[in-house]
């Protein structure tokens, strides 16, 4: 990839702007300590995806598409970027991807970004300290150690839930990458009485 970090970034988002390449990233990720993944096998997954079906339903015409799609085009773009290793048809992640992971945490769209998330819960807290500290207001079960220990319990089980979040919703965690689930999700979901 290219040298600086904002040149890195650009050229990474423009890589997994395709569907195509996110969907054999992730099948890669999933499969990471394997050895080599002939491409093959790859693009099997990554045509189940795309047609919604299960490896074995594909017919030859599906397969065939996509396979020759990522040897032509696909693979050898994530190579020269130094995403994968593709060589004579077996794909193996580059040394260098996990680099990469810190710019494709996967948001769903009803979550709050975190930074707002700590922000209000700083807020809350401050108003809860100062609500103690205006009024006066002792209670026999919590001193003034105890509320800063409810403070920073509060901080440390935000972070470690966050650590956990962040690291489900990585490429690679689940079986199905996340655009396929969010479909298959919608397309199955149970359409409420009118």
């Amino acid at each position: 990839m290219g040298g600086n970090l904002s040149e890195h970034r650009d050229e990474l988002f423009d890589l997994l702007s395709n569907s195509r390449r996110r969907y054999a990233w992730h099948y890669l990720k999933s499969c990471e300590g394997r050895e080599a993944i002939p491409l093959g096998e790859v693009a099997e997954q990554v045509a189940a995806w795309e047609n919604d079906k299960r490896v074995g339903e594909l017919d030859t015409a599906e397969r065939k598409r996509v396979y020759t799609s990522l040897q032509q085009q696909h693979l050898p773009r994530m190579d020269r970027a130094d995403i994968v290793d593709f060589e004579d048809n077996e794909i193996r992640l580059a040394d260098r991807a996990d680099e990469f992971d810190v710019y494709i945490d996967i948001v769903d769209d009803d979550d709050i970004p975190w930074s707002e998330y700590y922000l209000g819960l700083g807020a809350v807290c401050a108003a809860l300290i100062t609500a103690v500290w205006v009024t006066g207001i002792r209670l026999p079960f919590v001193s003034g150690l105890g509320w800063a220990a409810i403070v920073v319990l509060a901080f440390v089980g935000s972070a470690a839930v966050h650590v956990y979040i962040d690291h489900r919703r990585k490429l690679g965690q689940y079986e199905e990458p996340p655009g396929v689930r969010s479909s298959r999700e919608t397309a199955n979901a149970v359409p409420a009485d009118d």
